[in-house]
């Protein structure tokens, strides 16, 4: 064999290694891109590169951010500021030099949030904004117009009121369902947070559902006890108090009333269900207040050191005691409770046979009635269980 027949052979061996890798490379493309191929051949993909699956990933960001804006662009026009503004007298410390008064008036402005539920100008937001005595309040909506509210009505049970402007034809928000909720959809917070970033948004998911707690002002005044409170770790700042928590369809399913304290947590933000307002909403619609079913009773809810004391298997139901300096009786004189014979060391555990638990608070069961309804309490005394009818007084601010 001469030497130009062995350059040929040679030429044609690496000719068909150097097509034999392309080949295979392109047959491996071909199957890894065909999953019909792929099943053809009994190949099972398990593993490996899914760009497939990245795709998807991508597809459901967008999908969920684009959620976001709409449900923003709906709300948002409904959504307003609420300024209070006060004159309060104090001691000037150059009184009495070179004619100074001893007196001198300073001006106080605070801030909070609220939406709007009716076009003529009904605006829901938090008592704790709406309840600064001798204060001026005005409103300032999302195009910028400020109109001069005042106080119509403050919930006597709840963080919540209605504030009342002279306006037409104004948007309003639209109401979910707070009863229909899963721990870690999102949600949305809007308001004027620190009393100056108007419409302010900000994003997280549900944390938490029937929570409690006790909220009091920045100042240490005015404690309240929560019940019943959604949980979120959506930022809510000072100011954003009385503004909607929202879903990704628009609908406002709480309102956000407090967070926790600056330095102990963060992403602890907590908001009113809007299920447990709508019927002092309608009552504010229908009458200009808000009336609330009531029984006359101070209670606190049954936990697991009170269950034992009782002799209870279980930690449900609520405890009727009073306060321990006895300014606050367990149950109130002449009230509904009072008159059918309910007495302090009762445990309540059932309104007309739904059960007083964690998931069901007491105020919120109350809630699905009205002033003037009988309910039957199971009520536990002494160990032995009894039926209870009590017909609910109401009561309003």
């Amino acid at each position: 064999m001469d030497k130009s027949s062995r350059h040929l052979i040679a030429f044609i061996i690496i000719l068909s290694f150097v097509t034999g890798i392309f080949g295979g490379v392109g047959g491996i493309a071909l199957v890894a891109s065909s999953p019909t191929l792929q099943k053809s051949i009994g190949i099972k993909n398990e593993g490996g590169i899914n760009f497939p699956a990245q795709q998807k990933t991508e597809t459901i960001s967008v999908k969920e951010d684009s959620a976001v804006v709409s449900a923003v662009k709906k709300v948002s026009p409904a959504v307003v500021s609420v300024v209070f503004t006060k004159d309060v007298k104090i001691i000037n410390p150059f009184g009495g030099f070179w004619g100074a008064p001893d007196e001198q008036v300073q001006r106080q402005q605070g801030g909070g949030s609220g939406f709007i539920i009716t076009s003529e100008g009904l605006i829901a937001t938090n008592k704790h904004v709406a309840n600064v005595d001798g204060a001026q309040y005005s409103v300032i909506t999302q195009d910028g117009k400020k109109y001069d509210a005042k106080v119509v009505s403050k919930d006597p049970i709840s963080d919540f009121a209605i504030l009342k402007i002279d306006a037409k034809n104004l948007p309003t928000v639209e109401f979910g369902d707070s009863d229909n909720l899963d721990i870690g959809q999102r949600v949305i917070a809007i308001g004027n947070a620190l009393g100056e970033f108007q419409n302010t948004v900000t994003v997280g998911v549900l944390s938490g559902k029937e929570r409690a707690l006790t909220a009091a002002e920045s100042s240490g005044n005015n404690a309240e006890s929560l019940e019943g409170l959604l949980q979120t770790d959506a930022a809510i700042n000072e100011g954003n108090s009385g503004g909607p928590l929202v879903n990704l369809k628009g609908q406002v399913i709480g309102i956000n009333t407090a967070t926790a304290a600056k330095g102990q947590a963060e992403g602890l933000g907590f908001a009113i269900p809007i299920n447990s307002l709508k019927a002092a909403i309608d009552s504010a619609k229908k009458t200009g207040k808000i009336v609330r079913p009531y029984i006359g009773i101070r209670y606190v809810p049954i936990d697991q050191k009170i269950a034992a004391i009782k002799g209870m298997k279980e930690d449900k139901g609520v405890l009727v005691i009073g306060d321990q300096t006895g300014n606050q009786p367990a149950v109130v004189k002449d009230s509904p409770a009072d008159k059918a014979g309910i007495k302090e060391g009762d445990v309540i555990l059932k309104i007309n046979g739904d059960k007083i638990n964690q998931d069901k608070p007491l105020i919120g069961l109350l809630g699905k009635y009205q002033p003037g309804d009988e309910v039957t309490l199971r009520v536990l005394r002494d160990g032995k269980e009894m039926d209870v009818k009590v017909k609910l007084g109401d009561i309003s601010s």
